[in-house]
């Protein structure tokens, strides 16, 4: 599992022009349970044991998708990912491409995460402010190395949900999504997008 999560990790980092994060040091205050940090370590709970139980990748997307939901703000982070044209899209356009993108989430997390070999996930009990949001800073380590995971998040409702995953710590997932998208997008339209990323993702369940 560690060699294809560096792999993954490195191919983000040679995707097209991504996006550096820069986060000030001052840390939110802090409580007795940040509700950003709370929510990723959530997530990290569920991922962990849908690494232990193995089996296919199809098992493990059932297990992942409702934390996938909970934790992830999934039509903001659809509408980042294709960029300014969404936003004149139609509902059903819209609709289908939130659908798409998250299966292909939920997707790269049940082939990525897809055994145990004593992985720790480690959340910062503190997020970091900037704006209105929120930066929760992470790492997974492993037997022979630690990886970091940066979320940024920001408030829906009562709780705070990921809008972009920072691999290796600075690279924006949603910017390498954004460069990935557009000559598809450009081409096809939403309707071809939406073809794209379904075929993609019934690739890595299959």
């Amino acid at each position: 599992m560690s060699r294809i999560l560096t792999s993954f990790a490195v191919a983000m980092t040679l995707a097209g022009a991504p996006t550096l994060l820069t986060v000030p040091s001052q840390p939110a205050q802090a409580q007795a349970a940040d509700p950003a940090a709370t929510q990723v370590r959530g997530f990290y709970e569920v991922l962990t044991a849908s690494m232990k139980m193995g089996g296919s990748t199809k098992g493990r997307y059932d297990k992942l998708r409702p934390a996938v939901e909970k934790a992830f703000d999934l039509p903001a982070m659809t509408a980042i990912a294709v960029g300014p044209s969404f936003a004149t899209m139609s509902d059903a356009d819209k609709k289908a491409l939130i659908e798409a993108f998250t299966r292909m989430t939920v997707a790269n997390y049940a082939k990525n995460f897809n055994s145990f070999g004593g992985e720790t996930f480690t959340v910062e009990p503190a997020s970091i402010a900037r704006g209105s949001d929120r930066f929760v800073k992470s790492t997974m380590k492993t037997s022979k190395e630690t990886i970091a995971f940066n979320y940024r998040t920001h408030q829906v409702g009562d709780e705070w949900k990921v809008t972009d995953v920072y691999l290796a710590g600075n690279i924006s997932q949603m910017a390498q999504k954004r460069s990935d998208f557009a000559s598809t997008l450009a081409s096809s339209g939403a309707s071809g997008l939406t073809k794209r990323i379904n075929a993609l993702t019934d690739q890595m369940l299959g």
